[in-house]
């Protein structure tokens, strides 16, 4: 069966099925149909949007579909995800859907759905919905268009949360931090926030057209943010995405301060807080072997999971871990949210930075990133790298030379016929030789 939601909810570009208006209409329907079922009871929906043009038609057939259902509907309007899913928990929703893209171009959007508990949605629920959408006459033909009931009054309930919880006690008026909002659901909110707590604030990406968003801003573009901090003296710069459930940083001296150094920077505060029981942090496969090395100095284990943000979350909850996150910037606070919250990072970040005194880049001197490198390999088929004996014996060959000051991924590509090498170590040369010594032996073996 064809799987329209993937690790991060619906995402493809806007007016391509699922997101086109009888589709959304339908996920609508079926989700209000399916509670309902369980609920014995009307429905409570929050539904936010980030600032792509197709968020208002896209939100309105969502709302339909969920109306139709007996369904009570309201929109909070332009939100951050971590805001949505803040408020279904905290306001008594049953479900929160958010509509967004995260970092893609604007003509992409996508939809995430929350449970009460602020966790991403079931997959046998999504596979519910997945199947309802595979029959043609529900998933097109016209539909039967409601209005949408907003409340401004939920984007202000988060905003005291952040305000009044998480910054309490907060006071940046020694700071000058410069913003990149990249034109999408952070805008508003972030340089408010930041503001009240007495930061001098500097912006970049917060003029939102319905078109911009993501576009030459935001976290996966840095190179402006990082000449903008140092042309106006800033003490560090934040980036967020286009739905602000990330966030990344450049220090004063405009260097990059990815997810992995703030979880870093994070663990080594726990640590010396005596508050980091057990006395380890929660990353993916992708984080730099640097982060592994660095806190193995300090007595912290990483545990390593899939890639994903909802593998850091199932981790984090099952040892208890107090931080997780991706090299991306996506980070996760369980004792506070079960969602990525990229203003929440900032403001945990900001609380080291102002506790210890420091600038930003003295937070993770000790933190030393390793040279990587990644070879993409052609393959035919996709068997158990460990059954090819060639390539096992390979693999063992590498993994003796790096000893434990280096790292080898070895695995395939989940959407095309590839097998990726990637190696981390000390010297660029070395891991170089290494993987092209790895990618040849799997070309032998396993290309078309």
């Amino acid at each position: 069966m064809p799987k329209f939601f993937g690790t991060d909810g619906i995402r493809t570009k806007a007016g391509d099925f699922p997101l086109t208006e009888p589709a959304l209409f339908t996920i609508g329907k079926v989700l209000g149909e399916l509670l309902a079922s369980r609920l014995e009871r009307s429905v409570r929906a929050i539904i936010g949007r980030d600032t792509r043009e197709s968020g208002t038609w896209i939100e309105i057939a969502l709302a339909s579909g969920l109306k139709i259902s007996g369904a009570n509907v309201v929109s909070a309007g332009v939100i951050t995800t971590p805001g949505v899913a803040y408020l279904t928990k905290s306001a008594d929703y049953d479900v929160g859907i958010v509509i967004s893209a995260s970092h893609n171009p604007f003509y992409d959007n996508g939809i995430k759905i929350f449970s009460p508990s602020g966790r991403k949605f079931d997959e046998k629920d999504e596979e519910f919905i997945e199947s309802k959408l595979l029959d043609s006459k529900l998933a097109s033909g016209d539909y039967e268009k409601h209005t949408l009931n907003f409340s401004p009054k939920l984007s202000d309930l988060y905003f005291q949360f952040l305000e009044t919880e998480i910054a309490k006690g907060l006071n940046l008026q020694r700071l000058k931090i410069a913003l990149d909002c990249a034109n999408g659901a952070a805008t508003e909110i972030a340089p408010r926030l930041f503001s009240k707590l007495g930061a001098k604030v500097v912006l970049l990406g917060s003029n939102p057209d319905g078109k911009n968003i993501n576009d030459g801003c935001g976290s996966l573009h840095l190179d402006k943010l990082k000449a903008f901090v140092k042309e106006n003296g800033c003490n560090l710069g934040v980036a967020f995405d286009g739905d602000a459930d990330r966030a990344l940083f450049v220090d004063e001296q405009g260097e990059i301060v990815d997810g992995d150094r703030t979880l870093y920077i994070m663990a080594e505060h726990f640590l010396s807080n005596n508050r980091l029981n057990p006395k380890a942090i929660v990353a993916t496969v992708m984080s730099n072997v640097g982060l592994e090395i660095a806190l193995k100095a300090l007595g912290i284990e990483l545990r390593r999971t899939p890639v994903g943000d909802k593998y850091v979350l199932e981790d984090l909850i099952n040892s208890g871990a107090l931080v997780g996150g991706e090299q991306s910037g996506h980070i996760i606070f369980p004792h506070i949210s079960l969602a990525g919250d990229g203003i929440i990072t900032a403001l945990e970040l900001l609380k080291v930075l102002v506790a210890k005194e420091r600038n930003l880049s003295e937070l993770s001197r000790e933190f030393q990133t390793f040279p990587q490198i990644l070879l993409n390999i052609k393959v035919k088929s996709k068997p158990s790298f460990s059954s090819i004996p060639a390539i096992a014996l390979a693999t063992e060959r590498v993994e003796q030379e790096l000893a434990g000051e280096g790292r080898l991924l070895l695995r395939y590509s989940g959407t095309e016929n590839l097998a990726r090498v990637m190696i981390e170590g000390k010297n660029l040369t070395d891991i170089t030789r290494q993987a092209e010594y790895l990618a040849e032996i799997i070309r032998t073996n396993l290309a078309e």
